[in-house]
């Protein structure tokens, strides 16, 4: 299915997969919240042939969209990366552009996790959160706005994290959304109370669980493969035997 809906900003290819993440992903999100989005690219694969390889990312903000070209988003999700393998992770209402190979990536989503990846992303990502608790002045209204924010956003990723390790799959529209934004407003009010729970989640990450010790990269480089056969426009053919050729530059001195 492709919907008619374009993903901001426009990259210079085919966007294969797009959708809404972020708080309305989350069910995090309020009246006046930013619609954040997220989605990936094929750049036309004779582009790549050069000496300079295009952007493999395009950003803008009013509206919040980020796109990543297909290569790029891959070797993200091979290390978990927490924000971009959500794209294949959400709900069907979510998605704003859908092709068929993106349709063919979302079916090999579970062949890019692994258990040291999701551990050692997830935490990295909410123990930045937490670092970030530690510095705000919460006597400021707004300061104390983020402060929930990334509060918030601690408990999300360790709870997806542990989700993920145990179960396999990514939990990216909670199931209980309030309970984590009523948990944030009280570690936004005490970071210390954000301890115990990355405590608790980092002693459920290091039992056994069902992710394997290293991700399967073989699905990835096959479907990016058929991604670059895909868009790949071969050179005009060479003139038929008979026809003049036209020079592209100036004309060629003695060769010795």
């Amino acid at each position: 299915m492709a919907s008619a809906v374009p993903v901001a900003p426009v990259a210079p290819g085919a966007v294969l997969l797009a959708g809404i993440v972020g708080s309305t992903a989350y069910g995090f999100a309020h009246a006046g919240s930013d619609i954040d989005r997220l989605g990936l690219f094929a750049t036309p694969t004779e582009e790549l042939h050069g000496l300079h390889r295009p952007a493999e990312s395009h950003v803008t903000t009013r509206p919040d969209a980020t796109l990543h070209e297909a290569a790029k988003w891959c070797r993200l999700a091979l290390s978990c990366n927490p924000t971009a393998s959500e794209l294949v992770w959400l709900p069907d209402d979510l998605y704003e552009t859908r092709t068929p190979l993106g349709d063919e990536l979302i079916g090999i989503r579970s062949s890019f996790l692994s258990a040291p990846a999701v551990r050692n992303a997830y935490l990295g990502y909410a123990d930045q959160q937490f670092r970030k608790l530690l510095t705000r002045d919460t006597t400021d209204a707004a300061a104390r706005r983020r402060a929930a924010k990334h509060a918030r956003h601690l408990v999300r990723l360790v709870e997806q994290a542990v989700h993920l390790h145990e179960t396999g799959t990514n939990l990216v529209r909670l199931p209980d959304p309030e309970r984590i934004r009523d948990l944030g407003e009280r570690i936004a009010d005490d970071p210390d109370a954000a301890r115990p729970v990355l405590v608790a989640a980092a002693d459920r990450l290091d039992r056994p669980g069902v992710l394997p010790a290293a991700p399967d990269q073989r699905p990835a480089e096959a479907w990016l493969r058929r991604v670059r056969a895909a868009h790949y426009a071969p050179p005009p053919a060479p003139p038929a035997p008979g026809e003049s050729l036209q020079s592209t530059g100036g004309p060629l001195g003695p060769t010795g």
